[in-house]
């Protein structure tokens, strides 16, 4: 018998923007169904009508298609095992837990909110715990407890009901993780959740048991949140006699604060300057959450960077492709604990996709900048001083301030480099580097660098003392590239003029 295909899914709620954790779980997801050449499943969980946010689910979407994940079936696409939003089986989930019903591991629970609420209220007068289980169950307004007639006519009367689990007494339940290994936790610890709530809608648990095995899903790969949850999903395969199918489980790592303590929230992108979504997010009451699309971030940093937040390849090496990770991932390489967000390494892989790129991509990007402060340059003139800035810089929307001087003149001099290397003869010294320069015929780095240093030797200058002046009529500031490269591209006249100026306005 052939081994069946790997299929996983991602199931995001459409309660709002979609966190950096939970766009880890989809890439975590695509990487494992690519490395077995399996199926990658978009499930959207709208069963919580009451924090279904408008706009969620077509952010979910295209965030996705930023990062590069495709989706080989569900929502967006279709497929044989739709339809893939949950809100659209509802029937679906009717039908099952009548099935639970029928078997007895299911019941009706007719309890209001208020009686609910004045249970939890006794018990912690009395320092307890209230759990709806085996040990409360009976003393319930249930399906356990009252006749079957009073409980249909309650149903045909159209009296409000939730069905709950009938969670087994004192049994142990133990369960493999593919990344934490055996969980095993005692059955009495346990309520008994409620699977269809009163408003109609499945809760997750019972929606995503009975979707996970209509949808053939063969791994489930979530964020440790849902820990707490596997020992009730694995009873609920058993109690629908699917055990023998079930997928196998892996419960990813949390990505911690940067400070390394608790989950990373908004509040801490919010307070530190960085993105904690994917791309921006506007919700409908107006409020904006940039993204890391919007603040400069090249997508393949972005994925490069997630992807080793809780995973690592077990070498030193740090750059990778979707492909190459695809290649490369296992969740068996998937760590227990939490990761700790660092906002510069995102910054550094930024950087190293940014000087990978090529001078001509790099222009294409820094041209609407340029455009914007209504500067007007070759093509090829844009290239060149990409090229030679291209290492200084994280982002696109950085080049300006470390290129503009390629672009204009200085209009003003920095005044603690005037004041430290601006000498009384720097004058009369930068006069003799005009005049050297203007006989120089080929004005490139090389000629011009050769015939200012044979200046420099020649009167027994210090090297700092000329180009620190020097700069500072070229630049403006203590910065750049080699001034040599920089009056290369600017060309002789802009050079000579320039000279003049700082001669003239320096002090």
């Amino acid at each position: 018998m052939s081994e069946q295909k790997v299929r996983v899914r991602f199931a995001p709620s459409p309660t709002g923007p979609l966190h950096i954790g939970g766009v880890r779980t989809a890439l975590f997801n695509y990487l494992f169904a690519k490395k077995n050449n399996g199926d990658f499943i978009l499930r959207i969980e709208d069963t919580d009508q009451t924090r279904y946010v408008q706009g969620a689910e077509e952010y979910i979407k295209e965030a996705l298609k930023w990062c590069n994940i495709d989706i080989d079936e569900g929502a967006t696409v279709g497929g044989k095992y739709g339809p893939y939003r949950q809100s659209e089986r509802r029937e679906l989930y009717q039908q099952y837990s009548k099935i639970l019903i029928e078997k007895s591991r299911a019941y009706y629970a007719f309890d209001t909110p208020e009686e609910l609420d004045r249970l939890r209220k006794e018990f912690e007068e009395k320092k307890q715990t209230f759990i709806y289980n085996a040990s409360t169950r009976g003393k319930m307004n249930n399906s356990f407890t009252l006749p079957e007639e009073v409980v249909k006519k309650k149903i045909e009367n159209g009296e409000k009901f939730v069905v709950r689990f009938k969670m087994p007494e004192n049994e142990e339940i133990s369960v493999y993780d593919i990344i934490r290994g055996n969980v095993v936790v005692n059955s009495s610890l346990l309520d008994d959740k409620i699977l269809f709530k009163s408003d109609g809608m499945p809760t997750y648990h019972l929606a995503n048991i009975v979707d996970d095995h209509l949808m053939k899903i063969t791994h489930v790969i979530r964020g440790e949140e849902w820990l707490p949850s596997l020992p009730l999903h694995v009873l609920l395969y058993r109690a629908f006699g699917w055990e023998h199918e079930m997928p196998k489980f892996a419960h990813l790592p949390l990505i911690l604060k940067p400070v390394g303590k608790g989950k990373l929230s908004k509040r801490d992108g919010d307070k530190l300057g960085f993105p904690v979504f994917p791309i921006e997010w506007k919700s409908p009451n107006g409020d904006v959450a940039t993204g890391y699309r919007e603040s400069g971030y090249f997508q393949e940093a972005f994925i490069n960077m997630l992807a080793l937040l809780g995973w690592n390849p077990g070498t030193e090496q740090e750059i990778f492709s979707l492909k190459e990770l695809a290649d490369s991932f296992s969740l068996e390489r998937v760590g227990k604990s939490g990761s700790r967000f660092d906002p510069d390494k995102a910054k550094w892989y930024n950087h190293h996709y940014l000087v990978e790129k090529s001078n001509e991509e790099i222009a294409t990007l820094f041209k609407p900048i340029l455009i914007q402060k209504g500067i007007n340059k070759s093509d090829e003139y844009v290239v060149k001083v990409c090229g030679l800035v291209k290492e200084r810089a994280n982002f696109i929307s950085e080049l300006w301030e470390q290129a503009y001087f390629f672009f204009q003149a200085p209009v003003e001099y920095d005044k603690k480099t005037v004041k430290k290397k601006w000498k009384e003869n720097s004058p009369t010294i930068m006069q003799e580097v005009k005049n050297i320069l203007l006989s120089v015929e080929t004005f490139n780095s090389e000629e011009t660098e050769t015939a200012v240093k044979n200046y420099i030797e020649k009167n027994n200058l210090g090297m700092g003392q000329v180009m620190n002046a020097f700069r500072l009529t070229i630049v403006g500031a203590p910065k750049g590239p080699g001034v040599f490269d920089i009056i290369e591209l600017i060309g002789k006249e802009e050079t000579l003029k320039r000279i003049e100026q700082g001669i003239e306005n320096i002090n």
